[in-house]
């Protein structure tokens, strides 16, 4: 069964395939998206590489984790995801955490993008998922990400600096981990029960 597709008020997210392959070009070709992750563009070579074993990665399928792609009509503005920590193609995810990730168009940052299609996945692991706690992590100076995960009521749980072979300027002041789990996301839920939509501003579709 494939993973369903999420709506959000102005998202689509659908499940990552190789159809999306060069969209993702777009993105690893960018350095500000870049930035904090590898410090440049990635290669033509190097972004299919990368890519072309996730899009056709189907071992989340039966776990409904994995990869999506967001759209707003028909323009492309960024992937999220749900499922490893390592990211390794063909692994399978742990029963009952996973990691949230995201990355977005720059054209489309600055928008709230990032937060509503993070909040989309989130309830999609909380409750139809079942899961237990997820976590995301970055450089504590990407205070983009940062403020995305507060948004999302994650916690920032610890800090931790570690050894890179070539660090990233900043990469001193560590890296930082923040969680939410299920307890505290049905906290959350339960805020937004006297908003006239009721409930979490997403929902899936089969």
């Amino acid at each position: 069964m494939p993973r369903p597709v999420l709506l959000t008020e102005r998202i689509e997210l659908r499940p990552m395939t190789t159809d999306h392959l060069p969209l993702l070009h777009q993105l690893d070709s960018d350095p500000d998206v870049m930035r904090y992750l590898l410090g440049r563009a990635r290669t033509p070579e190097e972004i299919d590489a990368f890519w072309a074993p996730r899009c056709a990665d189907t071992a989340g399928e039966d776990f409904d984790l994995g990869w999506w792609v967001g759209f707003q009509d028909d323009a492309f503005l960024g992937w999220w995801d749900l499922g490893r920590s390592d990211s390794v193609p063909s692994s399978l995810p742990r029963p009952h955490e996973a990691e949230i990730g995201w990355r977005v168009v720059r054209r489309y940052w600055r928008r709230g993008l990032a937060t509503e299609g993070a909040s989309a996945l989130l309830g999609h692991a909380f409750e139809t998922v079942g899961l237990q706690r997820v976590w995301a992590e970055t450089m504590a100076v990407n205070t983009p990400s940062r403020a995305v995960m507060q948004k999302l009521g994650m916690r920032h749980l610890r800090t931790e600096v570690r050894q890179w072979d070539e660090p990233l300027p900043g990469s001193d002041h560590g890296e930082v981990i923040y969680e939410i789990t299920a307890s505290e996301w049905s906290t959350a839920r339960g805020r937004w029960a006297g908003r006239p939509e009721g409930g979490a501003p997403w929902h899936s579709r089969a």
